[in-house]
């Protein structure tokens, strides 16, 4: 009859597992209330919310390939902090940017780069539409002074 203390036991606790404050967010609308559309003017301030909250949660690196991957970080978290980063993306864009952008195995990076690229690709439309907006609804606030 073999004894406990015959027995091979592993003495070194079990590692804690990797925290990273990204986790911590459960609702992302809270922090970035815009839902971007594509036929609203607002990109740069879903941009700038978006952005300063990556930076905030230290995922920056996500989003803005200049920002370097923080040291420390196993690749595991790694791919599991990009996999939220692009829910927070789907989360804060409208259901037709979402069915644009949206492919299997994109990262964060590529998700972000082409609504980048939506937007940002139609600056001088986007100018030619707001005056015309603009032009229509002059004639309206005439009347009105």
């Amino acid at each position: 009859m073999a004894k406990d203390n015959d027995q091979t036991h592993d003495s070194s606790p079990p590692s804690p597992p990797e925290f990273h404050p990204a986790l911590s967010v459960s609702n992302i609308k809270n922090c970035i209330p815009l839902i971007l559309d594509r036929h609203s003017a607002k990109y740069s301030n879903w941009e700038e919310l978006f952005e300063v909250h990556a930076h905030a949660y230290n995922v920056l690196d996500h989003i803005n390939s200049k920002t370097p991957r923080p040291t420390g970080v196993s690749d595991p978290l790694w791919q599991r902090l990009d996999s939220i980063v692009k829910q927070w993306i789907y989360s804060t864009i409208s259901s037709y940017l979402l069915d644009t952008v949206l492919a299997k195995g994109d990262t964060a990076q590529q998700v972000w780069d082409k609504i980048k690229a939506i937007f940002q690709d139609n600056k001088a439309n986007w100018a030619l539409y707001l005056e015309k907006q603009f032009t229509n609804e002059l004639p309206s606030l005439r009347s009105t002074c």
